[in-house]
């Protein structure tokens, strides 16, 4: 009978090979940030694309404690983790890879015809295929697959077969979105108020910043529902600020980066935020 290996192990194993590792905890999501770094008080990093002023020893910020020291992987402030920890994962973008994550059987099917062939691991329910290369990650860019590199984590789930290939242009191109088709003006009275003219009607960042700020708190502070309490947080912010224009990209990563840090994954961010729009028909 083969002895399972114990998480911190495969890590060591890992690192030594210079792949950047982290534990992952019960549903096979990371470690939440620990008191001192709780709601990002610290400064953060996993909104960064190098780390930030954090040098909290645990294993914290999701993705961004990934490490391939093993003085890190071995030391007393990470024992604590190892020991609730159910499997390893790791930062395939830090070790200069991209993992197309295929979650079922059409989509194998599509990789088969579309990509070039490359280093495949199976997974419970479909399989990784890893390139050489980083880029940077992309949930949903077709039906059942992401792509996890930057800024993302990804299950180490064994070796895999088959001859690694370079990342290729039609892996690329997945994250390139369509230009938004023109869509026909909304009849009088269905433009809500201030949006026509195109100038946000909450008139001061002020007004925005505090909604930010109030929806981080909601995240940061649940105890429990820890979905529901994020998908709450962006239909409430996506109610008020969804249609003006005033949202960035950096508004959104700080809620991806609040829900990141109770747990919640990257794809279930993006489902989240998704679900939000559609309900308020963004």
């Amino acid at each position: 009978m083969t002895t399972p290996v114990h998480p911190q192990h495969t890590a060591l194993s890992l690192a030594a090979s210079g792949v950047p590792v982290l534990p992952l905890r019960r549903g096979k999501v990371p470690f939440g940030n620990c008191p001192t770094c709780a709601g990002n008080t610290c400064g953060g990093r996993p909104n960064m694309k190098t780390p930030g002023p954090c040098h909290c020893p645990g294993v914290c910020h999701a993705w961004a404690a990934a490490t391939a020291d093993p003085a890190i992987i071995a030391s007393p402030s990470w024992a604590a983790a190892w020991q609730r920890a159910v499997c390893v994962a790791y930062h395939p973008g830090a070790a200069g890879l991209t993992v197309v994550d295929l979650d079922n059987v059409d989509a194998i099917a599509w990789a088969r015809t579309a990509l070039p062939a490359t280093r495949m691991v199976p997974t419970t329910r479909g399989e990784h295929w890893i390139y050489r290369g980083a880029m940077t990650s992309h949930n949903a860019v077709r039906p059942g697959v992401d792509i996890k590199s930057t800024m993302a984590y990804a299950r180490y789930l064994g070796p895999g077969t088959g001859h690694m290939a370079d990342l290729p242009d039609a892996v690329r191109a997945l994250a390139v979105k369509e230009p938004s088709p023109v869509r026909q003006a909304p009849p009088a009275g269905a433009v809500p108020a201030g949006a026509a003219s195109g100038e946000c009607p909450h008139r001061t960042p002020a007004y925005l910043e505090r909604g930010i700020a109030m929806a981080v708190q909601r995240i940061t502070t649940a105890r429990s529902a820890i979905h529901a309490t994020v998908y709450g947080a962006f239909l409430a912010v996506l109610s008020r600020h969804g249609r003006c224009g005033c949202l960035t990209d950096t508004h959104v990563a700080r809620l991806f980066t609040a829900a990141q840090t109770k747990g919640e994954s990257l794809r279930h961010c993006t489902d989240a935020w998704t679900n939000a729009r559609t309900t308020l028909g963004l």
